[in-house]
Parts: C-alpha cells; sequence; structure tokens
C-alpha cells in the first residue's frame, strides 16, 4: 500500500539523564517500541523528535517545540506516539499543557502503554498516571538528595570535583576525589606560597596559576579573578567539607588535601587583613633596585630614566619625582648608587666563624622546638576538649532558645569554634611526629644565609627582587651626598652583625637568667652582647 494512504505519525522520545544521552539506549529503546506499535497500527512514520537530557518538568523543550511547529504545518491530523506518558512529561501541568498543545495543532497523542481517550474515565485514568509519574519523580529527587547528604556526612564530596581534583573509583570508597596532577601540584605550591606571603595578593597569585602552561584555563584562555578567590576561599582544599545547604560544616574529608589547615586559615587571614599594592609590572633587570630605594628628604621610592647625550650615549639614572620635595629631579648614576649598595649587601655577609655559631644557634632553637613540638600535645588536648564544652553548651541553647537572633548568633560562634576545633586537632596530630631534619629542611635557607650576596648577583631580576625582600626589612633611604642610611637587616642576619667582632660561645637556655645584672665576663667567656644576642633570638 502507498505510504501517502497510511496516516501519518511522528515519535517523540526524552530522557533526562546526560548517562543515558552518552550512552544512547533510552532513546534508541524509545524510537523502537514507537515504530513496531505504528507497524502495528500501520502508521508512517515521518519524523522523530528526541529531546536529550531534559527534565520531565520543563514545557518549553527544543524538540517538543519543533515537533509542533512540524505538525502544524502538515495538511491532515497527525498521531504523536510516546512509549510512556513519562516521556510526555513528569508533571501533572506540564502534562496538561503539552497535551493542549499538541491537540492545538492538529496532533493526536498514542502510545503503546495507555489509551488515551476523550471520555472522562479515559481522562481521570490519563490525570492519575500523570500525578504518579509526578510522584515518582520527585520522590527519586528526594531520595537522591537523601543519599548524596548520607554520602556528604562520610565525608565525600559529591559536587563535581574542584580544579585540582578529580573523581577516580577507590575500593571501599567507591567514586572518591583524587589529586589531578600536575594541577594539584601547581595549586599545592601555589597556596603555600600564598600563605607564606611569598606571593602577597591575589593578582600574583592569579599570574602565578597562568605561569604555569598546564593550569586549566577557560574558553577565552584566561582564568577569572573570581575563580583565583574561590580556589583561595576553598576548604576542600584543606581536606574539609563544608556544605551550608545541609548543615555540614568543617566536616573532615575522605579525600587527600592539597594544604593542612593550619596554611588555609593563614590564607584567610591574609584575605581578610585586605589587598596590598600589587607587585609593579613595570620592573626590568636594568634597574633592580627601582622602588625599593628611597629619597632620604621626602621617603618617595626613587623612579628611574635614561638620558641621551650629545653623542647619542645613552646613561641610566635614579631619582626623586616627588612635587615639592627639595631633591626632585636631582638623579644620582646608576653605576653609582648600584656600586654603593653591592657594597652594602656584601656588608651583610658573616663570617665564617659567626655563620658557624649562628648555624649552631638555630640548629639548637630548632631541636628546642621539636621537643616543645611533642611536649605541647597535653595541654592542646585540654583546650580541645574546653572548645568541645563550649560547642555542647551552645547547641543545647540554639535547641531551646526563640529568638532568631539568639539563635543566628549561637550558629556563628559555634562554627568559629568548629575551625578552632579543627585547627586544635590538626595540631595534636603533628605534636605526635618529629620535625623533620634541620640540615636537609634549611639547606637552602643555609646557604643564602651564609651568603645572601650571591643571590643579589644573579642576573634574574626575580631573584634580585627576591635577595631585597630576605636581607632587608623595609626600603632604605638613599642621601645624594651621604649615600645609603642605615638599613633595616632581617633575622638572622642581624643576629649574625650583632655577633660580628664580639668573643662569642654557644650559651644553653638553661644557663641564662634574665633580669639580673651580670658582671663583666672575664677572658674568654661569652660577652653580655653575645648573650643578649642569643636569648633575644630563642
Amino acid at each position: 500500500m502507498p505510504s501517502k494512504l497510511l496516516m501519518q505519525a511522528v515519535n517523540y522520545c526524552r530522557v533526562s539523564s546526560t548517562k543515558q544521552v552518552r550512552e544512547g539506549h533510552g532513546l534508541e529503546s524509545q524510537d523502537t517500541r514507537c515504530r513496531e506499535f505504528a507497524k502495528h497500527k500501520k502508521y508512517n512514520v515521518v519524523a522523530s523528535f528526541h529531546d536529550e537530557g531534559v527534565s520531565g518538568s520543563l514545557i518549553d523543550r527544543p524538540k517538543m517545540q519543533e515537533m509542533l511547529a512540524f505538525i502544524a504545518k502538515q495538511d491532515e491530523p497527525v498521531i504523536v506516539l510516546i512509549d510512556d506518558i513519562s516521556r510526555l512529561a513528569r508533571g501533572l501541568e506540564a502534562h496538561l499543557q503539552l497535551r493542549t498543545a499538541i491537540s492545538d495543532v492538529g496532533g493526536k497523542l498514542e502510545s503503546p502503554s495507555i489509551e488515551f481517550g476523550e471520555d472522562s474515565d479515559s481522562i481521570l485514568v490519563e490525570n492519575l498516571l500523570a500525578s504518579v509519574s509526578q510522584h515518582q519523580r520527585q520522590k527519586n529527587s528526594e531520595q537522591v538528595v537523601n543519599r548524596m547528604r548520607a554520602r556528604a556526612m562520610n565525608g565525600y564530596w559529591i559536587a563535581n570535583p574542584t580544579v585540582g581534583y578529580k573523581y577516580a573509583d577507590v575500593e571501599g570508597h567507591g567514586k572518591l576525589l583524587i589529586r589531578d596532577e600536575p594541577t594539584a601540584t601547581i595549586l599545592q605550591q601555589g597556596l603555600e606560597q600564598f600563605a607564606s606571603g611569598r606571593i602577597e595578593t591575589q593578582t600574583e597569585f592569579r599570574n602565578y596559576l597562568l605561569s604555569h602552561e598546564a593550569f586549566p584555563r577557560n574558553k577565552g584562555g584566561d582564568i577569572h579573578y573570581q575563580h583565583v578567590k574561590n580556589i583561595l576561599t576553598r576548604v576542600l582544599y584543606a581536606g574539609y567539607i563544608t556544605l551550608p545547604k545541609w548543615n555540614i560544616h568543617m566536616l573532615r574529608g575522605k579525600h587527600e588535601p592539597l594544604i593542612d589547615f593550619d596554611t588555609f586559615e593563614r590564607i584567610q587571614n591574609r584575605l581578610e587583613k585586605g589587598a596590598k599594592a600589587p607587585a609593579r609590572t613595570d620592573l626590568d633587570a636594568g634597574f633592580p633596585l627601582r622602588g625599593f630605594v628611597t629619597c632620604s628628604c621626602c621617603g618617595t621610592p626613587y623612579t628611574s630614566c635614561w638620558s641621551t647625550s650629545a653623542t647619542q650615549k645613552r646613561y641610566a639614572y635614579y631619582l626623586c619625582q616627588k612635587k615639592g620635595c627639595e631633591m626632585k629631579g636631582k638623579s644620582v648614576r646608576r653605576e653609582m648608587i648600584e656600586a654603593e649598595f653591592n657594597e652594602l649587601m656584601k656588608s651583610v655577609i658573616p663570617t665564617e666563624e659567626v655563620f658557624c655559631v649562628t648555624h649552631n644557634m638555630l640548629k639548637k632553637w630548632w631541636n628546642d622546638r621539636s621537643q616543645l613540638h611533642i611536649d605541647n600535645s597535653e595541654a592542646i588536648k585540654v583546650e580541645l576538649k574546653g572548645v568541645n564544652r563550649k560547642i555542647e553548651k551552645l547547641v543545647e541553647r540554639v535547641v531551646t532558645t526563640d529568638s532568631i537572633e539568639l539563635m543566628a548568633t549561637y550558629e556563628n560562634s559555634i562554627k568559629s569554634l568548629e575551625k578552632k576545633r579543627v585547627a586544635l586537632s590538626e595540631k595534636i596530630g603533628k605534636c605526635g611526629t618529629a620535625l623533620p631534619d634541620f640540615d636537609e629542611t634549611f639547606r637552602t635557607s643555609l646557604k643564602f644565609l651564609s651568603n645572601p650576596y650571591e643571590l643579589w648577583a644573579s642576573d634574574d631580576i626575580a631573584k634580585r627582587r627576591t635577595a631585597l625582600k630576605l636581607v632587608f626589612v623595609d626600603k632604605i633611604p638613599y642621601t645624594l651626598k651621604q649615600g645609603f642610611r642605615t638599613p633595616s637587616i632581617a633575622q638572622p642576619l642581624r643576629l649574625c652583625n650583632q655577633l660580628e667582632g664580639s668573643k662569642y660561645d654557644m650559651v644553653r637556655m638553661e644557663r641564662l637568667e634574665l633580669s639580673r645584672p651580670k658582671p663583666q665576663p672575664p677572658q674568654g667567656c661569652v660577652s653580655t652582647n653575645s648573650t643578649t644576642s642569643a636569648n633575644n633570638f630563642i
């Protein structure tokens, strides 16, 4: 029989799960059953419309609208075949609206699983089935939410993996967040540097991420500032889960943290203190002291400039350009100021004997800290018990109070105490372990301490700027005629300078007596200055 004598029909299929779309089973099986039903009814299927990954509660669907437009263009009525009533909609209101829309354009619903009719009994059954479908959808949604919340309560992250992590099937855990390398290492190092202050601003942190080609970017090849802030404030990286909508706060996660909680807290403290001025972007190897040396008259950092002579020879200068300053425009040759600065840097190089004493003092301090690190465990446990008691009392008050304002105050106090409890718990864990080997841990630092000028003498502008930050506490004033004023040198280099030229030896803590006048030491004993220096440092 020619197809034009058969009644025209179209198939409408829908799946709401992206997994069904990827696997391709749901849509194909629906379409196959509709075609078998059409063959049995002797319908001619002229088109199929598939909505992929669309919720049954939605009315405005791409393929549904396309199907309605197709039916409206036909000269004769068209049969609309659906595999099941739930494929049309999973809500009574959406079902009624779509059924009306199909009828208005000349379509007629049919299905192999339900008999559609216009009599009261058929409409009642249809509406009941649509209501049951809606109930199933809502019940499934509730079950999914409950399962997700239960899994989160057990310490598992249930959302999409955040940058630095990926999901993997782990025996005994199911899907668990694991490190996604090399992104995880890039983030870990960046977060630790931000916490320590080596990366000072969010802009510098963003530039750090952009400097690594392996770090993921958005479609435009950039990293948005909001993404940077989210990374810096995400407690998930410290190994904890916080989901306020489910009243989950600071729950220890099963995944491996990238940083410890102390590092995370230092990051938050730095963010709360407010943004610092971003690092200068106009620094180059030609003027490493720009912005670091200041005018002794007004305190404004020196700028730099080039001057060209009549013979087209170029000369580099540092100068103050502060309006109203009596030294404004009076420049100093770059060669002269940097030569003086080189001598200043060399002057902080400790002698071998002084360095050895400083090294021993630092090592003694490290060993004492290591023992104290272990001894503090009991004191922290007592403090932790006190925090737990406070939390329990506040929870009781939340349950018994009728005041919304007091309830909010108590809850905020509980959240603050929970953070403190987490920090104390981590400290207890660390107190049970010895600190790492001193020489291995501070190999790089000791090398710098023995000769800070070596880092400054590098051709790398970043290393030279790092040397400035490590050697000096603040910017250095410069006077045109007198040169550099006495700088403020960072510890422990200042300790080395204090020991320079004195008679010194190691003094143990138990031999130091505070607040008592000491007689002048005889030849060969520790001097008062060196003892004071050791005591201040320890």
